[in-house]
Formats: C-alpha cells, structure tokens, sequence
C-alpha cells in the first residue's frame, strides 16, 4: 500500500514539521501546543516513529537517524504522490533529445517513469530500476559499471565514479538524504555521495529532487553545498531563510503543492 502524507492526521503532519524544523520536541510541550493529552501525543509519535519518519526519545521525538536510512521499499511508499508530482514537474523541464544523468533514489525513480513519453533522450544512470524503466521507452539507456546493492538495485563504487566521468550531460537528476539549514546537501553513504559528486561535476544543469520532510533533515556525509545546483524541485515551499539562502545563491525553486507558486 502507497503510503501517502494525507493519511497522516492534521496534527501528525504538524508535528512532524515542527520535530524537523528544531530537531526536538518534547511530549509535554506538544500536548500544551495541540491542547491534547501526552498520551495522545504519544501516539501520534508511535505512528510517525513507526513510519520511520521521526526518532523516539525520553521525554519526546526527534529526527530520524543521520547514520541509518529508512529502509528502501518503506521509503519508495513514503510521500509517494507527492513524489510522482514533483516528478511530473522535473519531465517538464526537460526536453526531447537531451541527454542525463539520473542517479539513485525513490523520487528519481518516479522522474524516470514522469520522462517515459520523452523522445530520444540519452540517459546514463547508476540505478537498475530506473534502466528497466527506461528501457521501455524511445531513450537510449546507458547503465554505470560498479557493485549492485541488493537493497535498492543501486551501483556504485570507484568503477561507477570513472564510468561517471566519462560523460559530459545536459541535466543531472538527483536525490539526497537530507538538506542542512545553512545549505549542504547530505547523504547516508560514502560511496553513494561519490558517484553523485561527479554527477554534479559532469551536468551542464543539476535538479535536486526532494520531498519537504528532507530539508533540516540529518545525515553525516556531505554531498554538495546549494549553491552548485541549478535548481530544487520538492513539493512544499521551505522556510523563509532558506528560500531567502536559495535566492542568495542563485538556486531556482519549484514547488508543486497547490496555491504555491514557482520561484
């Protein structure tokens, strides 16, 4: 089953943005803030800590792990509608006959089906399951050489990296793990963070593709900073000083979430 934000409640969804946004919450001021008891709080946390959308701790919840990723199919069922819209948003920024890099990552997946009406398109990847989705399609797929993970059908390592370097892309079409306040983009995996390096070095454009619930997020590798991406798509407009951090460095913006217009 699809795991989508609006099966979450009103006040589910509010607590996971404010546990994103300071990192920590604890029960006794979340119940004074939603005029609940704590042990409806409580509750609250389980399902979202179930979901491994939040982290329990004594006294509260905070953000979920930056050393441990949810696991990949859990992930592929989270936010997925809204995933598929910012997907659908990407496909429109890309034209027929243009070659990409796409790397990696659930809402990469969805951008691989969203461009499945494309003509001629030239797409190098280090993710299997956005080559077989590519291949039923009028594109020519090109997959990196490297180690499979089991998990997620990804390839990486130093072969993966070489083979990276070899090309010279129109766009490159990335996820990450999270998005520090001050602007680095974050991963879980070293190896993984590696071939996504280069993918930035060798597109001409790189979109960074990501759900709201990234942003403040923790994950201890360092991918990139903000400012060497071209452009964000996600699906709720983040808080005024980072948009205000994008402006700065010249990072466009687009947002799918109704009544939110692009920046």
């Amino acid at each position: 089953m699809k795991f989508n934000l609006s099966s979450l409640s009103k006040r589910q969804r509010e607590i996971l943005d404010i546990v994103n946004d300071k990192g920590f919450a604890p029960i006794e001021s979340l119940a004074q803030q939603f005029e609940v008891t704590p042990q409806t709080i409580r509750r609250d946390i389980n399902k979202l800590c179930d979901l491994q959308l939040l982290q329990r701790f004594h006294g509260g919840a905070g953000r979920s792990s930056s050393v441990e990723n949810v696991d990949y199919n859990d992930r592929r069922n989270i936010l997925y509608q809204e995933k598929r819209f910012i997907a659908e948003m990407v496909a429109k920024n890309i034209p027929d006959r243009a070659s990409l890099f796409i790397n990696i990552g659930t809402t990469t997946e969805e951008v691989a089906k969203a461009l499945s009406g494309h003509k001629g398109l030239r797409v190098i990847t280090n993710n299997l399951n956005v080559a077989l989705i590519m291949s039923n399609t009028d594109c020519e797929v090109i997959v990196a050489g490297g180690v499979v993970r089991q998990r997620d059908k990804g390839i990486t390592g130093e072969a993966t990296v070489e083979f990276i370097k070899q090309f010279k892309v129109d766009y490159g079409i990335i996820g990450v793990s999270g998005i520090d306040e001050d602007g680095t983009l974050l991963d879980y995996d070293y190896h993984e963070v590696s071939v996504a390096r280069e993918i930035i070095n060798n597109a001409r454009n790189t979109f960074l593709v990501t759900d709201h619930t990234k942003f403040n997020r923790n994950a201890m590798v360092r991918i990139a900073d903000l400012s060497e991406i071209d452009a964000i798509f996600t699906d709720k407009k983040p808080s005024v000083s980072f948009r205000d951090l994008m402006k700065s460095k010249e990072v466009e913006l687009y947002v799918t979430a109704p009544g939110q217009k692009n920046e």
